[in-house]
Protein backbone atom coordinates (compact mmCIF):
# COMPACT_ATOMS: atom_id res chain seq x y z
CA UNK A 1 0.00 0.00 0.00
CA UNK A 2 2.73 2.40 0.98
CA UNK A 3 4.67 1.66 -2.19
CA UNK A 4 1.77 2.82 -4.38
CA UNK A 5 1.81 6.28 -2.83
CA UNK A 6 5.59 6.48 -3.11
CA UNK A 7 5.59 5.56 -6.79
CA UNK A 8 3.22 8.47 -7.40
CA UNK A 9 5.55 10.81 -5.55
CA UNK A 10 8.63 9.50 -7.34
CA UNK A 11 7.00 9.86 -10.74
CA UNK A 12 6.71 13.64 -10.35
CA UNK A 13 10.14 14.29 -8.89
CA UNK A 14 12.24 16.75 -10.88
CA UNK A 15 15.92 16.31 -11.66
CA UNK A 16 16.80 18.69 -8.85
CA UNK A 17 14.76 16.69 -6.39
CA UNK A 18 16.49 13.52 -7.52
CA UNK A 19 19.79 15.15 -6.65
CA UNK A 20 18.54 15.45 -3.09
CA UNK A 21 18.40 11.67 -2.85
CA UNK A 22 22.12 11.34 -2.20
CA UNK A 23 22.77 9.55 1.06
CA UNK A 24 24.55 10.69 4.16
CA UNK A 25 26.43 7.74 5.59
CA UNK A 26 26.44 7.98 9.36
CA UNK A 27 28.40 5.71 11.64
CA UNK A 28 27.99 6.38 15.36
CA UNK A 29 27.42 10.18 15.33
CA UNK A 30 29.26 12.21 17.91
CA UNK A 31 27.25 13.37 20.90
CA UNK A 32 25.96 16.91 20.56
CA UNK A 33 28.34 19.00 22.67
CA UNK A 34 25.72 21.62 23.50
CA UNK A 35 22.73 19.43 24.28
CA UNK A 36 24.68 16.32 25.30
CA UNK A 37 22.51 14.20 23.06
CA UNK A 38 22.96 10.50 22.46
CA UNK A 39 21.60 8.48 19.55
CA UNK A 40 19.78 5.16 19.40
CA UNK A 41 18.82 3.15 16.32
CA UNK A 42 15.61 1.19 15.76
CA UNK A 43 13.53 -0.37 12.99
CA UNK A 44 9.88 -1.29 13.43
CA UNK A 45 8.05 -0.94 10.15
CA UNK A 46 7.44 2.14 8.03
CA UNK A 47 9.86 4.84 9.13
CA UNK A 48 7.22 7.52 8.58
CA UNK A 49 5.31 6.01 11.48
CA UNK A 50 8.30 5.28 13.68
CA UNK A 51 9.76 8.76 13.26
CA UNK A 52 6.51 10.43 14.33
CA UNK A 53 6.15 8.17 17.38
CA UNK A 54 9.62 8.81 18.76
CA UNK A 55 9.38 12.54 18.03
CA UNK A 56 6.35 12.72 20.31
CA UNK A 57 8.37 11.44 23.28
CA UNK A 58 9.74 13.95 25.78
CA UNK A 59 13.51 14.01 25.88
CA UNK A 60 13.78 13.18 22.17
CA UNK A 61 15.32 16.08 20.28
CA UNK A 62 15.22 14.81 16.72
CA UNK A 63 14.52 11.67 14.71
CA UNK A 64 16.02 10.92 11.31
CA UNK A 65 14.57 8.37 8.90
CA UNK A 66 17.01 6.14 7.07
CA UNK A 67 18.25 2.67 6.27
CA UNK A 68 20.33 0.24 8.33
CA UNK A 69 21.14 -3.42 8.76
CA UNK A 70 21.98 -4.32 5.18
CA UNK A 71 24.93 -4.79 2.86
CA UNK A 72 24.25 -2.24 0.10
CA UNK A 73 26.16 1.03 0.38
CA UNK A 74 24.28 4.31 -0.11
CA UNK A 75 20.94 2.61 -0.85
CA UNK A 76 18.00 4.40 -2.42
CA UNK A 77 14.41 4.01 -1.29
CA UNK A 78 13.60 2.00 -4.41
CA UNK A 79 16.46 -0.39 -3.71
CA UNK A 80 15.47 -0.88 -0.07
CA UNK A 81 11.84 -1.38 -1.07
CA UNK A 82 12.88 -4.26 -3.31
CA UNK A 83 13.93 -6.20 -0.21
CA UNK A 84 17.26 -7.09 -1.84
CA UNK A 85 19.59 -4.72 0.06
CA UNK A 86 19.21 -6.31 3.48
CA UNK A 87 18.43 -2.90 4.94
CA UNK A 88 15.42 -2.13 7.11
CA UNK A 89 13.62 1.20 7.18
CA UNK A 90 15.15 2.60 10.36
CA UNK A 91 15.36 5.68 12.53
CA UNK A 92 18.15 7.44 14.37
CA UNK A 93 16.73 8.82 17.62
CA UNK A 94 18.67 11.74 19.14
CA UNK A 95 17.75 12.03 22.80
CA UNK A 96 18.75 13.71 26.05
CA UNK A 97 19.71 10.95 28.53
CA UNK A 98 19.02 13.37 31.39
CA UNK A 99 15.36 13.44 30.35
CA UNK A 100 14.68 10.03 28.83
CA UNK A 101 16.64 6.83 29.36
CA UNK A 102 17.61 4.25 26.76
CA UNK A 103 15.43 1.74 28.59
CA UNK A 104 12.45 4.07 28.15
CA UNK A 105 13.18 4.25 24.43
CA UNK A 106 13.10 0.45 24.40
CA UNK A 107 9.72 0.68 26.12
CA UNK A 108 8.53 3.07 23.41
CA UNK A 109 9.86 0.70 20.75
CA UNK A 110 7.98 -2.35 22.02
CA UNK A 111 4.92 -0.32 22.96
CA UNK A 112 4.43 1.11 19.48
CA UNK A 113 4.55 -1.88 17.12
CA UNK A 114 3.86 -5.60 16.90
CA UNK A 115 7.17 -7.27 17.71
CA UNK A 116 5.72 -10.74 17.08
CA UNK A 117 5.15 -10.41 13.32
CA UNK A 118 8.09 -11.50 11.18
CA UNK A 119 9.03 -9.13 8.34
CA UNK A 120 5.72 -7.34 8.56
CA UNK A 121 4.14 -4.34 10.18
CA UNK A 122 0.55 -3.45 9.39
CA UNK A 123 0.01 -3.49 5.61
CA UNK A 124 3.75 -3.43 4.90
CA UNK A 125 5.53 -6.72 4.25
CA UNK A 126 9.14 -7.60 3.58
CA UNK A 127 12.47 -7.77 5.39
CA UNK A 128 12.74 -3.99 5.03
CA UNK A 129 9.94 -3.73 7.63
CA UNK A 130 11.39 -6.13 10.16
CA UNK A 131 11.71 -5.36 13.88
CA UNK A 132 15.27 -4.53 14.93
CA UNK A 133 17.19 -2.95 17.81
CA UNK A 134 20.65 -1.87 16.70
CA UNK A 135 22.83 -1.70 19.82
CA UNK A 136 26.09 0.25 20.02
CA UNK A 137 27.37 -0.88 23.41
CA UNK A 138 27.16 -3.95 25.62
CA UNK A 139 25.03 -1.90 28.01
CA UNK A 140 22.47 -1.21 25.27
CA UNK A 141 22.53 -4.87 24.25
CA UNK A 142 21.98 -6.01 27.84
CA UNK A 143 19.19 -3.47 28.36
CA UNK A 144 17.37 -4.62 25.25
CA UNK A 145 17.86 -8.31 26.00
CA UNK A 146 16.67 -7.91 29.58
CA UNK A 147 13.57 -6.02 28.43
CA UNK A 148 12.67 -8.76 25.97
CA UNK A 149 13.11 -11.38 28.67
CA UNK A 150 10.85 -9.37 30.99
CA UNK A 151 8.13 -9.19 28.32
CA UNK A 152 8.38 -12.91 27.68
CA UNK A 153 8.39 -13.82 31.38
CA UNK A 154 5.24 -11.77 31.88
CA UNK A 155 3.62 -13.26 28.75
CA UNK A 156 2.78 -9.77 27.50
CA UNK A 157 2.24 -11.07 23.98
CA UNK A 158 0.41 -14.14 22.76
CA UNK A 159 3.22 -15.01 20.35
CA UNK A 160 7.01 -15.09 20.48
CA UNK A 161 8.96 -11.85 20.02
CA UNK A 162 10.86 -11.89 16.70
CA UNK A 163 12.76 -8.61 17.19
CA UNK A 164 16.39 -8.82 16.17
CA UNK A 165 18.97 -7.39 18.58
CA UNK A 166 22.08 -6.82 16.48
CA UNK A 167 25.22 -4.64 16.52
CA UNK A 168 24.91 -1.25 14.88
CA UNK A 169 27.12 -0.85 11.81
CA UNK A 170 26.03 1.94 9.48
CA UNK A 171 23.05 4.25 9.11
CA UNK A 172 22.19 5.91 5.80
CA UNK A 173 19.94 8.94 5.94
CA UNK A 174 16.90 8.55 3.70
CA UNK A 175 15.94 10.96 0.93
CA UNK A 176 14.90 14.42 2.09
CA UNK A 177 11.25 13.94 1.18
CA UNK A 178 10.99 11.12 3.75
CA UNK A 179 12.01 13.34 6.68
CA UNK A 180 9.10 14.51 8.87
CA UNK A 181 6.82 12.90 6.30
CA UNK A 182 3.83 12.44 8.59
CA UNK A 183 4.03 16.05 9.73
CA UNK A 184 4.44 17.42 6.21
CA UNK A 185 1.89 15.21 4.45
CA UNK A 186 -1.12 14.74 6.76
CA UNK A 187 -3.37 14.43 3.71
CA UNK A 188 -1.58 11.33 2.41
CA UNK A 189 -3.98 8.31 2.53
CA UNK A 190 -1.30 6.06 4.04
CA UNK A 191 -0.62 8.65 6.74
CA UNK A 192 -4.31 9.03 7.50
CA UNK A 193 -5.10 5.32 7.54
CA UNK A 194 -1.93 3.78 8.97
CA UNK A 195 0.53 6.26 10.47
CA UNK A 196 -1.81 8.53 12.42
CA UNK A 197 -3.85 5.67 13.95
CA UNK A 198 -0.60 3.99 14.99
CA UNK A 199 0.68 7.21 16.55
CA UNK A 200 -2.59 7.87 18.40
CA UNK A 201 -2.68 4.31 19.71
CA UNK A 202 0.79 4.78 21.19
CA UNK A 203 -0.06 8.19 22.65
CA UNK A 204 -3.18 6.85 24.33
CA UNK A 205 -1.20 3.97 25.81
CA UNK A 206 1.69 6.05 27.18
CA UNK A 207 0.48 9.63 27.87
CA UNK A 208 3.10 10.04 30.61
CA UNK A 209 5.89 9.77 28.03
CA UNK A 210 4.65 12.51 25.74
CA UNK A 211 6.06 15.98 25.29
CA UNK A 212 3.99 18.62 27.05
CA UNK A 213 2.81 16.16 29.68
CA UNK A 214 3.55 17.42 33.18
CA UNK A 215 3.37 13.97 34.76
Amino acid sequence: MKKIFLWLILSVLTVSQTACQSKVETKKPEKNSQKNLQVAYFASGCFWCVEAIFESVKGVDEVISGYSGGQTKNPTYREVSSGQTGHAESVAVYYDPNVVSYETLIKVFFGSHDSTTLNRQGPDRGTQYRSVIFYQTEKEKNTATAYVKSLEDKHVFNASIVTQIVPFKTFYKAEDYHQDYEKNHPENPYIQNVSIPRLKKFQQKFPELLKGNAH
